[in-house]
C-alpha cells in the first residue's frame, strides 16, 4: 500500500499535514512518540475521510530509530510515496548554560534523524521512478540567531542538505520540497529548553501563523510542484531583506535586540 509518512505527526504543523493530506486521500503512516495519541488520531483520519491511517510509536532522537521506522514499513509492505520530515525540536537561552544533552538531541532529530529516514525512503522512490521528500525547516535556516544557537544551525543544515538534493533526485522523477515555516503556534516554544525567558522574548508581539495555515502553504506548494515555499508573506518579505545583509550583521543586530528585551 502507498502511503504519505510524517513525522511529529501528534501536534502542531505535523497533525494539520496528516489531516490535509488525508482530505486528499492519502493513506497515511504517523510517526511520533505518543501511541495513544497516534492510535486516536488514525482512527479519527480513518472515520472522517474513509482511508487507511496506520501509526509508528518511536523517539526518532532514538540511536536507530529511523532504520526502526524503515524495517516496520517493509514488514507491512507499505511504500512511502511521500516522506514529509517535519519532526523538530529547539531551544532557548545561552548556550553554555543550556544543557549539553539536549543540545545534542536537537542535531539528532533535525538533522540526523532527517538525512537517515531521506536516505533509507529514497531508493525506493528512485526505483519506482516517483515520489516526494517534503523537508520542514524554518526561518531561523535563513540567519543566524543568537540565544537559538544550535536550533538555527541545524535548521541552515537542513535547507542546505534539501536544496542540494532537490537537485540530485531531479533526474529520477522525485519531489523534494524545502518548506521553511515562522513563528507557528504550536507546542514547540512549551518544551523545558524554550520554556524559559529568551523564548519569551522571541515570541513576544511576534506575528505568527496557525498550524493549519502552515500545513495548507505546505501542501499547496508540493501540488504545484515548487521544491522551495517560505510559509507567511511577512516571512517572505523578512528573508528576502535578510537575504541582503552579511550573515555577522544580521547576527549582531538579532543579539542585540535580544539582549536589549532582556535588559542586558
Amino acid at each position: 500500500m502507498n502511503v504519505t509518512l510524517i513525522t511529529g505527526a501528534s501536534g502542531g504543523i505535523g497533525e494539520a499535514l496528516a489531516t490535509k493530506f488525508a482530505e486528499r486521500k492519502h493513506n497515511l503512516l504517523l510517526i511520533a512518540r505518543s501511541a495513544d495519541k497516534l492510535e486516536k488520531q488514525c482512527v479519527q483520519l480513518e472515520t472522517s475521510f474513509g482511508i487507511k491511517a496506520q501509526y509508528i510509536a518511536v523517539d526518532l532522537n532514538e540511536t536507530g530509530a529511523a532504520n526502526l521506522v524503515f524495517e516496520e514499513c517493509q514488514k507491512r509492505k507499505l511504500y512511502v510515496r511521500v516522506l514529509v520530515n517535519n519532526a523538530g525540536v529547539g531551544s532557548s537561552g545561552e548556550f553554555f548554560k543550556n544543557d549539553l544533552e539536549s543540545e545534542l538531541k536537537i542535531i539528532q532529530l533535525n538533522n540526523v534523524a532527517l538525512v537517515s529516514l531521506c536516505r533509507l525512503f529514497l531508493p525506493g522512490m528512485i526505483q519506482r521512478g516517483n515520489g516526494s521528500i517534503i523537508n520542514v525547516a524554518s526561518v531561523a535556516a535563513f540567519f543566524p540567531s543568537p540565544y537559538m544557537t544550535v536550533y538555527s544551525a541545524s535548521k541552515f543544515f537542513v535547507r542546505s542538505f534539501t536544496q542540494a538534493l532537490t537537485e540530485e533526485c531531479r533526474p529520477y522523477g522525485v519531489h523534494v520540497l524545502l518548506v521553511s515555516p515562522g513563528l507557528t503556534e504550536t507546542n514547540f516554544m512549551e518544551t523545558p529548553a524554550n520554556a524559559n525567558q529568551w523564548g519569551k522574548v522571541l515570541v513576544e508581539g511576534a506575528n505568527m501563523q496557525t498550524s493549519e495555515q502552515v500545513a495548507e502553504e505546505t501542501i499547496r506548494a508540493w501540488e504545484k510542484g515548487k521544491t522551495f515555499h517560505v510559509a507567511g508573506r511577512l516571512n517572505r518579505i523578512g528573508t528576502k531583506v535578510g537575504a541582503l545583509m552579511p550573515y555577522a550583521t544580521i547576527a549582531k543586530l538579532f543579539a542585540q535586540h535580544k539582549r536589549k528585551k532582556m535588559n542586558l
